[in-house]
């Protein structure tokens, strides 16, 4: 299933539908104001909170953290020592890893867990301008948990530029 999600509105106060293949309306991304650290809800249609996405406090690397029931349920940063390119790593409270890798400037990368690709994020699939789709390939794979961390992938590519997050 491919999901729409459009960047650079990720900002405080902010909210955008995730659509599905179908232009259907799918999640809510909603900005929270008025908080002391960028926090975004991901929400089903009925409003319902699904993940909560905020970006951690202290840390000495860009950090963000997807929160589901008020647990971490997901970390995502830079991953160490990746000279010459860009790498992002996901740490499941399980302490498993998810390699996110590829072109993630342009919005071609992979999510991948054992070398086993669970979603493709791509601008490819939608003509929509300032948009990219992630594509959730495995039917075990939970969409709510990867569309969470492209958005976080999205918004500490964009402090990057920006410098927002430091």
């Amino acid at each position: 299933m491919r999901y729409l999600v459009r960047e650079r509105v990720f900002g405080i106060g902010e909210d955008f539908w995730v659509e599905d293949e179908d232009g259907e309306r799918a999640f809510l991304v909603d900005g929270k104001a008025l908080r002391l650290r960028e926090t975004f809800e991901l929400k089903d249609r009925a409003g319902n909170v699904l993940a909560v996405v905020r970006k951690k406090a202290v840390s000495l690397r860009d950090t963000m953290r997807v929160e589901r029931d008020g647990e971490v349920m997901v970390t995502v940063r830079e991953k160490r020592f990746t000279p010459m390119r860009t790498v992002y790593r996901a740490e499941l409270a399980t302490g498993e890893e998810l390699e996110i890798r590829g072109d993630l400037v342009g919005k071609e990368y992979d999510i991948e867990h054992d070398g086993r690709r669970l979603a493709r994020v791509s601008r490819k699939w939608f003509r929509v301008r300032d948009a990219y789709a992630v594509d959730v390939e495995q039917p075990d794979a939970d969409p709510v948990m990867l569309i969470a961390i492209a958005v976080c992938v999205d918004r500490l590519m964009e402090s990057e530029d920006d410098g927002t997050l430091e």
